[in-house]
C-alpha cells in the first residue's frame, strides 16, 4: 500500500528511482505500507551536551536517525562541520542551519555563534552561507540578571537580522519558548518559528497572515517542568514561566493547527533520548489532538514537500522511503519499527 495516496501497487526501484513498471527477473524484498522518506524538521547532527562532537560520534547519531526512517534531516543548528555527510550515500540528505545565532552569555555553552546586537547582523550574513538555506536564531532564553525568559535581541535587531538573510536568499526560524519575542520576529517575515509555546491567539492569526510555519516539538517540551525545577530555588521568575508555558502546551499548539499555520514533526532529541526519535514526536503531535493522518504528514510529506523534496512515491521519484507492516494512520506506534528503510534506492536498514 502507498501512502499518503492509499494504493495497493507493486513499487520497483531501478537506478535509485522509484518505477511501476513491472521489471522481469524483479525479486521481492518487502510488503507493507510504503511511505515517503520520513523528515526529522528539528534535530542536530554533529552536536553533543558540550557542542561539537567528533565525526564518529555524529555518523553514529545520523544513522540512529536513518534507521529511524528519518532520511531528510533538518538541522537547527550545530557547532560540528558535517558537509562530510554529504558524501555519504548511506546516510540522510542533510538541510543546515549553519551555527546558532545567540546573544552572549545567554545560550547553552559551546553551542552558539553568541554576538551582540551590533554584529547580528554580520553573523546571520556568515551562517546564511554555511548553511543550506536557512539560519538559526536564539529567540529567547533565560536572562540571568532579570532573572527570567527574555528575547535575546529588540524587534528592530531581528528585523535587520532577518532582513540580511533574506537578501541573502536563506530562510529564517527562531528558537521561542515565551511569548515577548513572538510579535517582532512575526511581523519581521520570519520563516518559522520553533516550539511557539508563548504563542496566542492573536500571534496564530499573525502567523498565518504572514505564512510563518511552526515545529512545536511537543515531546521535547515535556522537559520544562524539569528545568522549572532545576531553576526554582535561583531565578523562581523562570520557573513561573516555564511552568505556565509548560501548563498551557497543548493550547498552543492546537490554535496553530486549527487555524491553518503549516506544522511539522521535529524531534529536537525528543525530551533527551536522543537521536532516531522521530516517532515519539508524531505520536506526541497525535496525543495533543491532530490527526494521525495530519501527523504523519507533518513528518512525511508534507514536510518533504516545504524543504523541495519529492512528497510523494510518483513514477521517476527517488527511491527514498519506509516500509511498514502495519498501516501508520491506523497505529502510529508501528514508526518506532521500520520493516524496511531504502535510502537512494538502497535498502539500509
Amino acid at each position: 500500500m502507498i501512502l499518503p495516496e492509499g494504493e495497493a501497487r507493486d513499487l520497483y526501484v531501478v537506478g535509485g528511482r522509484i518505477t511501476y513498471v513491472p521489471q522481469p527477473g524483479a525479486e521481492t524484498q518487502t510488503r507493507g505500507w510504503i511511505v515517503p522518506g520520513l523528515v526529522d524538521a528539528h534535530c542536530h547532527i554533529g552536536l553533543g551536551p558540550h557542542g561539537a562532537i567528533p565525526a564518529d560520534e555524529a555518523e553514529v547519531q545520523a544513522i540512529k536517525d536513518r534507521d529511524g526512517g528519518a532520511l531528510v534531516l533538518r538541522d537547527c543548528g550545530s557547532a560540528s562541520d558535517t558537509r562530510w555527510i554529504d558524501d555519504r550515500s548511506d546516510l540522510p540528505h542533510v538541510i543546515r542551519a549553519g551555527r546558532h545565532i545567540a546573544r552572549t552569555n545567554r545560550y547553552m555553552r559551546g553551542y552558539a555563534d553568541e554576538v551582540g546586537p551590533e554584529d547580528l547582523v554580520a553573523a546571520v550574513r556568515t551562517q546564511a552561507v554555511r548553511g543550506d538555506g536557512w539560519v538559526k536564531l536564539v529567540g529567547d532564553w533565560i536572562d540571568r540578571d532579570a532573572g527570567d525568559l527574555k528575547p535575546s535581541w529588540d524587534a528592530s535587531d531581528f528585523a535587520a537580522a532577518i532582513t540580511a538573510a533574506h537578501d541573502l536568499g536563506a530562510k529564517v526560524t527562531a528558537h521561542c519558548f515565551g511569548t515577548d519575542v513572538l510579535p517582532g520576529l512575526i511581523a519581521a517575515g520570519i520563516d518559522c518559528i520553533e516550539h511557539g509555546t508563548g504563542l496566542t491567539p492573536d500571534l496564530v492569526d499573525l502567523m498565518v497572515s504572514h505564512g510563518t510555519s511552526l515545529v512545536p516539538t511537543v515531546a521535547q517540551i515535556g522537559l520544562f517542568p524539569s528545568l522549572a525545577s532545576a531553576a526554582g530555588a535561583k531565578f523562581p521568575a523562570y520557573a513561573t514561566t516555564m511552568t505556565s508555558l509548560y501548563e498551557g502546551r497543548r493550547e498552543a499548539v492546537m490554535s496553530a493547527y486549527e487555524a491553518g499555520v503549516p506544522l511539522y514533526a521535529g524531534s529536537d532529541g525528543a525530551n533527551q533520548r536522543g537521536h532516531g526519535t522521530l516517532h515519539l514526536e508524531v505520536a506526541a503531535m497525535h496525543a495533543v489532538g491532530m490527526s494521525a493522518e495530519y501527523a504523519l504528514g507533518a513528518a512525511s510529506w508534507r514536510a518533504r514537500e516545504w524543504l523541495g523534496f519529492n512528497p510523494t512515491l510518483t513514477e521517476g521519484a527517488p527511491a527514498d522511503f519506509v516500509v511498514y507492516d502495519r498501516n501508520p494512520l491506523d497505529d502510529l506506534s508501528v514508526l518506532a519499527t521500520p520493516a524496511a528503510v531504502v535510502l537512494r534506492g538502497t535498502r539500509v536498514g
